[in-house]
C-alpha cells in the first residue's frame, strides 16, 4: 500500500507575500474561517504595501472583514511577538527567497503556493475585482486541501 505521506499538523502558520496587502493577509482571514480555533495564523510581507480597496472589497463579498489589516513586514513582526512559527506558506517568490534564508537554522517548515497577484489589472472595476476573486478563491481552493479534514477513502 503507497499512503502519501503525512503532513504534519502546525500549531502556528504564517503566510507571506510580497507587500502583506492583498494575497497574504486573504490567506490568513480565510484560514482562520476554515480551521477555526486553536491555529495561530498571522501574515506579513517581504516588504511592507498599503491597505488595498478590491482585497478588502472581495473579502467582504464573502463575509470576512480585513479592512482593519495593517500590512507588515517579517521583520516588524519579528521584533513585534517574535517569529515562532511550525510553518510558513510563501505566496510570491521574494516572499518564498526570504523564508528560506529566515528558517536556515529553524525546525519551520516551508511551503510554497505560487499565487498570482491581483494588483496592476487593467480594465473596468468589475474586471480588477474578478482578478482579486480568482485569486481569494485559489487560496481557498489551496487551504482546504492541505488544512481541511483528512479525506475518507474507500478501500
Amino acid at each position: 500500500m503507497n499512503d502519501a505521506p503525512r503532513v504534519r499538523v502546525p500549531q502556528s502558520v504564517l503566510f507571506m507575500c510580497g507587500q502583506n496587502s492583498v494575497r497574504s493577509p486573504m490567506a490568513a482571514a480565510l484560514l482562520r474561517q476554515t480551521v477555526p480555533g486553536g491555529l495561530y495564523v498571522q501574515s506579513a510581507g517581504a516588504t511592507r504595501g498599503e491597505p488595498n480597496p478590491f482585497a478588502i472589497a472581495v473579502m467582504d463579498e464573502v463575509g470576512l472583514d480585513i479592512s482593519q489589516h495593517k500590512p507588515w513586514t517579517v521583520e516588524e513582526l519579528e521584533d513585534w511577538e517574535g517569529f515562532n512559527f511550525d510553518l510558513i506558506i510563501t505566496l510570491a517568490p521574494e516572499a518564498h527567497h526570504k523564508a528560506l534564508e529566515l528558517t536556515a537554522t529553524l525546525s519551520t517548515d516551508v511551503e510554497y503556493w505560487p499565487t498570482s497577484d491581483p494588483v496592476g489589472m487593467e480594465g473596468r472595476r468589475e474586471l480588477q475585482l474578478d482578478a482579486y476573486r480568482a485569486t481569494r478563491d485559489g487560496l481557498l481552493k489551496k487551504i482546504r486541501a492541505r488544512f481541511g479534514p483528512p479525506s475518507v477513502r474507500n478501500e
